[in-house]
């Protein structure tokens, strides 16, 4: 899952000195002067080369992007770049472009760490301009990153929102919301809604159309999110959604339903929660899958009542620790699916320890992806809140529209 200061790019230089006999040539502001080298020095001929070499990173600055920091010259093409990180000497990887025009690094650079670049260019008569700068990326303490859901390249099912968290707290929601921009080929409107401070969620009225393209373009490189705190990410991510896959769970008949593309495509027994503890109503998104995972009561404040270290087939449907999973340890002599509700909030399906064989919960886990929906109705519980795991399908489109800042 996955990066500062725009005024800190601008595209200036470090001074660079060059000799010619006795002769001694400044330049600043990257526009690095560089000697005649055709040696013939008339009086006709200009000593100072045109090419004119700017590194993005101004020499001394503390706040340099770890995207955008590169290398440019115009009237000439680079000949050498060498970047390093300032102390330790050791060598950032990168490229001089296809026409000489423009250095970057491979790979992006860390924040909060001091580099130095050193760069040289010819003009066209060959003359040489050099130019030089140490500066420093921007901190961690001063720049905020968001991690987001879901990951490019990856097929989701029709109810996986975008969903941002931050680092820290952004108090410019406008600035960071309007550069980031999630579009379908579905042609679906897409819509930001804050959380909170630090949670950020795009989706359309309704789910996502199955087999539709999302992409998702991050622009926070240098974006002020609060005060003395900027973006460091740019980057476009891209994902696709799969088929459409629905399932209904109805606590009075203790059954699920799955619909796949308008189709019913089995309906199964389950066990949702007990009456003491019952299971949410509403939209719930799978966030997560796990073959295998424990389980402790006293993580989700339940105590000392159960500790399962190998729960199969778990599926996450909130944050607050509502799952879809196998249950082995029920009574074989009673087996309450489609029964009666005996978790403690969770809907259970018939599996067996391992996670092997061929069970309901097995075949339910294999034919789910994250971003399924799994809708729960008729319990005595409220309807899930929308921040609850990535359940904002439970808020309606007028809330979700007035809780955009862009």
């Amino acid at each position: 899952m996955t990066t500062p200061d725009i005024a800190a790019r601008r595209a200036l230089g470090a001074c660079a000195a060059l000799m010619v006999g006795a002769l001694t040539l400044t330049a600043c502001g990257g526009n690095a002067n560089a000697t005649d080298d055709d040696g013939k020095g008339g009086k006709d001929s200009p000593k100072t080369s045109t090419a004119k070499v700017v590194i993005s990173a101004k020499d001394g600055s503390t706040g340099a992007s770890i995207n955008a920091t590169g290398v440019k010259v115009s009237d000439g093409k680079l000949t050498d770049v060498k970047m390093t990180v300032a102390g330790s000497g050791q060598t950032v990887p990168g490229a001089i472009s296809a026409d000489g025009s423009s250095w970057k690094p491979k790979e992006q650079l860390e924040r909060g760490t001091k580099y130095e670049i050193d760069a040289t260019a010819k003009d066209a008569s060959g003359r040489t301009a050099a130019a030089n700068s140490i500066f420093t990326t921007v901190s961690s303490a001063n720049s905020f990153i968001g991690t987001y859901t879901p990951d490019n390249g990856s097929t989701v099912g029709v109810g996986m929102p975008v969903s941002f968290t931050f680092d820290k707290s952004i108090t410019d929601k406008k600035a960071v919301q309007s550069h980031i921009t999630v579009n379908s080929s579905s042609g679906q409107q897409v819509v930001g809604h804050w959380f909170g401070d630090q949670r950020l969620d795009f989706r359309p009225q309704e789910y996502w159309k199955a087999g539709s393209k999302v992409t998702m373009k991050i622009d926070l490189d240098g974006v002020q999110g609060a005060s003395g705190v900027y973006g460091v990410q740019k980057k476009t991510v891209s994902f696709t959604i799969g088929r459409s896959q629905v399932s209904t769970v109805d606590v009075n008949t203790q059954t699920m339903t799955v619909v796949r593309d308008g189709k019913t495509l089995k309906s199964v027994p389950i066990s949702a929660g007990s009456a003491q503890h019952t299971t949410y109503n509403g939209q719930m998104v799978i966030s997560e899958k796990f073959v295998q995972t424990r389980m402790n009561g006293s993580t989700v404040g339940f105590g000392g009542e159960y500790d399962i270290p190998d729960v199969p087939h778990a599926m996450r449907l909130t944050s607050s620790g509502t799952f879809i999973h196998g249950n082995y340890w029920y009574n074989r002599g009673n087996p309450p699916f489609g029964r009666e509700g005996t978790s403690h909030g969770c809907v259970g399906l018939a599996d067996v320890q391992g996670a092997q064989g061929d069970t309901t919960a097995k075949w339910f886990y294999d034919n789910s992806l994250i971003g399924d929906v799994v809708i729960v109705k008729n319990s005595p519980d409220t309807t899930v809140s929308p921040d609850n795991g990535l359940n904002g399908w439970n808020m309606a489109w007028s809330a979700w529209t007035a809780g955009s800042a862009a």
